[in-house]
């Protein structure tokens, strides 16, 4: 719920995850368990890969904001593995979302404002306000969801409404 005690950024940033939420919970829902392995090139992650990193993603927004940077030569990617199931990879999503709610509700106008870094060892990668991180991550799993709507349609699995009609679906159904 907005209410006056969040931050114009706070207050901007909920609806939109929310609605972000909404749709990838679509995009998730149509994944076929039994494809979860599959791969359109071998470059390319695997559907359950990709899934789980959609549905993981969020999670970094409460870390950036309760962190002032991250290290990926100290970074463990210590996480549960790829989902196995479809009814885990829409919990993994829920538990995500609901902790970039929480972090993102809880933020002050400094919060939002301090600098974030992403380094490898000394080689820092980018530094930027955290308000532009949590923004960042959002454009993210946007762009990731967009690659899974694809692995959809070569799939021949139905395409949802996303920000428009699909080819499979004219109108938006909620």
């Amino acid at each position: 719920m907005l209410t006056a005690t969040l931050t114009p950024l706070a207050q901007a940033l909920l609806p939109e995850l929310d609605h972000e939420l909404a749709l990838t919970r679509r995009v998730l829902s149509r994944l076929p368990e039994a494809q979860f392995g599959w791969q359109p090139h071998p470059k390319s992650m695997t559907l359950t890969v990709l899934a789980t990193h959609i549905s993981d993603l969020l999670g970094g927004i409460a870390m950036t904001m309760q962190s002032t940077e991250l290290d990926l030569e100290q970074y463990d990617a210590v996480n549960d593995g790829p989902a196995a199931t479809l009814a885990e990879l829409l919990t993994r999503l829920e538990a995500s979302g609901a902790s970039a709610a929480e972090a993102i509700s809880n933020a002050t106008t400094e919060d939002f404002a301090e600098p974030w870094t992403l380094r490898h060892g000394p080689t820092v990668l980018l530094s930027q306000p955290r308000a532009d991180i949590v923004r960042h991550l959002l454009s993210h799993l946007i762009h990731h969801r967009g690659q899974l709507s694809v692995y959809l349609r070569l799939l021949e699995v139905p395409v949802p409404y996303i920000y428009g009609p699909s080819a499979d679906e004219a109108t938006n159904p909620g």
